[in-house]
């Protein structure tokens, strides 16, 4: 399943997953997870210990848990918010260690619903995942031991060369991360997923209410701009609650000022961005539109081409 992005129908429509609990077994303590999909129906009886809501997609996608190894999960983690080497006091890191194995995406903003797409389909790619999360207990609920979770302030130095260790490539989904952090040493490449497009196109009482948000999104723009990192950005049009999968896109110049594209699908994107590091930076328009696109690697390869013979 590795290089495939998160079925739409484990995040909105489709299979169903039913959960039902009995106080009457108290001795076993089972939870029955029922999954439905047209005629077929699996249930799964688990006892004792309650499983994340990403085991269950990876059982349901790929037959059981002992393929959970393989995206780097060889076992659950205790339920009381504990994390391994992840403690208040920071240690001091030695220089080297900016210099090693460079293979974690680290995603800002790991609560919104577009940073846990975003892990969702780094993790069915079995990529390593350290996210930015404010609420630690309910992310580790929600993602188990697939991913490495950090709380800390962007502004802060020294959180974030701790939270950047091991990380190759950074995905901020939302406004105000970027424009916090004043240095990427180590970091290879930068993901960026723009509303400007759409602030900058809206009038009235809307651009009001909008004010704040362009602000960082300009702030933020710049700071990839001028991190001395290969960077993308992605400006998109408005985002939609609708299932992904189902519509083609649209790339031309001006596109994201009027239309709309899907969260899953721009979170597919961000993910997808990872593949092609430009040399320098890489900005493109996108919404959902007529153009199927079936190889994001020679697609983005198109838009860079496109954009360098602007120039």
């Amino acid at each position: 399943m590795a290089g495939t992005s998160l079925p739409s129908c484990l995040l909105s429509q489709g299979p169903s997953l039913l959960f039902s609990s009995s106080n009457q077994d108290s001795e076993a303590n089972k939870c029955r997870i029922g999954i439905t999909s047209g005629k077929r129906c699996l249930v799964r009886c688990f006892a004792k210990k309650k499983i994340s809501f990403v085991d269950q997609i990876l059982d349901y996608i790929e037959g059981g848990p002992k393929l959970r190894k393989w995206y780097g999960a060889p076992e659950l983690r205790p339920k009381d918010g504990s994390l391994s080497g992840d403690d208040d006091e920071f240690e001091e890191e030695k220089e080297d260690d900016l210099d090693g194995e460079k293979d974690v995406v680290f995603v800002t903003d790991g609560d919104s619903d577009l940073g846990q797409m975003i892990i969702l389909q780094l993790i069915v790619k079995g990529t390593r995942v350290k996210a930015l999360v404010k609420d630690k207990r309910k992310a580790l609920e929600a993602f188990g031991s697939y991913v490495e979770l950090t709380t800390g302030d962007a502004s802060d130095e020294r959180f974030l060369k701790k939270a950047f260790k091991g990380v190759g490539a950074v995905i901020s989904p939302t406004e105000g991360f970027l424009s916090n952090v004043k240095s990427f040493r180590g970091v290879k490449h930068a993901v960026l997923l723009s509303q400007l497009s759409v602030y900058e196109s809206s009038g009235g009482i809307q651009a009001m209410m909008n004010s704040k948000a362009k602000k960082l999104a300009e702030q933020d723009e710049n700071a990839a701009i001028s991190s001395n990192v290969p960077y993308t950005i992605i400006r998109t049009g408005k985002l939609e609650n609708s299932p992904g999968g189902s519509q083609g896109f649209n790339f031309s110049a001006g596109a994201a000022a009027k239309g709309s594209i899907s969260k899953e699908d721009a979170a597919r994107i961000c993910v997808e961005a990872l593949s092609v590091i430009p040399p320098t930076g890489l900005i493109f328009e996108v919404t959902n539109g007529e153009e199927v696109v079936s190889d994001w690697e020679g697609q983005l390869m198109k838009v860079m081409q496109r954009q360098s013979d602007k120039k």
